[in-house]
């Protein structure tokens, strides 16, 4: 699919997506052996963004499974339509003397409703949640299975024989192999440590959040109506944020979410007054804004116009 990194820096950046070089060799390595890749880093630096670039880079369909406590195989993997079961059960009950008329033993009986039965349990009533969506797909797909660190231990072994060998086992069917292998991506907000069987089962990549040149460019490529002046002083007051004690640092989507809001007010320049108004675009949490706040009076108006804060603002 890509001959080389390059390639592939060049694939994500066409989707908005700027990769640094070790992501860009992670992924082309990820594809080329055919390996699950385990995101990991702070939440809202782009780890599922990522799965959704490479889905959208290589042409493939994303499948996407969000994890969350309590979700076990059933609910991830598949269930059977018992609406269409019962149905099928009625259709079966209407026809059965018709079906076994003809039948000249017991046996000959018993082995008509036999099969009958196999057609019971069936990937006719078989209604396929992600994983299996994925497996049974007729093309290739990115399977996205995102804060696998939110889903318990148990689903996370569960996960295991189809990160090794693209196949799973239902006790009605039997072993279903993939049609396709899938690219997977697996993401982590490292809110509890992985097993090391599943770190085994994949290539590793962590995630921090970007430079100040890095979230500049994210800025520039997704929001071009922002001036070159203002989106610098945008990164430079979020970047200034993560380095105090806060609760939970700005995301790169929420420094995003920023940059558009400036350019919804008309904004000329970040003052004292637009930063206090605007804080919590950035900021989800009320101890958060009142940290900044004491921050920004600390600093007067004056240090904030025409050029915004100093780094030394936020030391």
């Amino acid at each position: 699919m890509f001959d080389d990194v390059k390639q592939v820096s060049e694939a994500l950046r066409l989707q908005q997506y700027i990769a640094t070089e070790e992501i860009s060799t992670v992924v082309f390595l990820a594809e080329k052996l055919g390996k699950p890749l385990l995101v990991e880093g702070p939440a809202g630096v782009g780890k599922t963004e990522l799965a959704k670039a490479w889905s959208g880079a290589s042409r493939q369909p994303l499948i996407r499974l969000q994890c969350y406590e309590g979700l076990d195989e059933n609910k991830a993997l598949y269930e059977w339509e018992y609406a269409k079961q019962m149905l099928y059960t009625q259709l079966l009950r209407d026809k059965l003397s018709d079906l076994l008329a003809s039948a000249e033993t017991l046996r000959a009986a018993a082995d008509r409703l036999g099969a009958e039965d196999d057609v019971f349990f069936s990937e006719r009533f078989l209604l396929a949640r992600p994983l299996l969506a994925a497996l049974l797909s007729d093309e290739p797909v990115v399977l996205l299975i995102d804060e696998i660190d939110r889903a318990d231990a148990e689903f996370e072994a569960f996960l295991l024989e189809i990160l090794s060998d693209f196949q799973v086992s239902i006790p009605e069917l039997g072993t279903v192999a993939a049609r396709h292998h899938p690219s997977v991506v697996l993401t982590s907000n490292n809110t509890r440590e992985l097993s090391e069987a599943l770190k085994r089962r994949c290539l590793y990549l962590f995630v921090d959040y970007p430079t100040r040149e890095a979230e500049l460019n994210i800025v520039q490529m997704r929001v071009p109506e922002l001036n070159d002046k203002l989106a610098r002083q945008a990164v430079e007051v979020v970047q200034g944020m993560r380095r105090i004690d806060l609760k939970k640092n700005p995301s790169v989507s929420e420094t995003i979410d920023w940059a558009k809001a400036l350019v919804t007010l008309n904004a000329d320049s970040i003052d004292q007054k637009t930063l206090e108004t605007t804080l919590t675009v950035l900021l989800k949490h009320e101890s958060d804004v009142r940290k900044a706040r004491r921050q920004i009076m600390r600093g007067g108006d004056d240090r904030y116009e025409s050029r915004g804060p100093r780094r030394s603002d936020w030391n």
